[in-house]
């Protein structure tokens, strides 16, 4: 993933909601000019390296089409509009297809369209996304086990982590999809 400076002016909430309303009054967002936010790739250049480093490490031994789905699932659920229209436009060009990526917020309610591979990648995904809520409980976290090896395993549950750390990361810099050149 490859973030590219922000030069706009719009709201995180902006971002959330898409539809330039405060998420939390649904009352139309403030126009003021907010703060510029902090480039992230140029001012932690190290950090930066380092989580591209740990990004293409997760990656490694999966299937592409997997890891999308997960990122895809973790920007979903933190609402970070820019991993996601980066995430989804990735999913295409791999060939992902439309109906799959339609369906990946609602994949319990839509089952068919995921392996049961697929359907334990992206459970654990929520779960560990949204740890704070309830943990990683123990029948997720089994069901993974189930599916993928041990090794597979820790690559899963590091893109699930690294893509939770660009999510943030994203969000705390105000980064507007579409922006990223893909």
């Amino acid at each position: 993933m490859v973030m590219t400076t922000n030069t706009s002016m719009n709201t995180s909430t902006d971002m959330v909601t898409g539809a330039g309303l405060n998420a939390s009054t649904n009352a139309p967002a403030s126009t003021a000019p907010q703060p510029r936010r902090v480039d992230f790739a140029k001012a932690a250049r190290p950090v930066f390296r380092a989580l591209i480093g740990l990004d293409a490490a997760a990656r490694e031994g999966l299937d592409p089409a997997l890891v999308e789905l997960i990122q895809i699932r973790a920007s979903h659920l933190n609402h970070c509009a820019y991993c996601l229209h980066m995430h989804t436009n990735d999913a295409r060009k791999a060939g992902e297809s439309e109906d799959r990526l339609h369906m990946v917020p609602v994949w319990r309610e839509a089952r068919h369209f995921f392996t049961p591979r697929e359907q334990a990648a992206l459970a654990l995904t929520e779960a560990v996304t949204l740890v704070a809520d309830r943990g990683v409980p123990d029948d997720v976290y089994a069901e993974a086990a189930a599916h993928f090896d041990d090794t597979e395993l820790a690559h899963v549950l590091s893109v699930i982590l690294t893509i939770n750390t660009w999510n943030r990361i994203a969000l705390a810099t105000g980064k507007v999809a579409g922006t990223d050149g893909r």
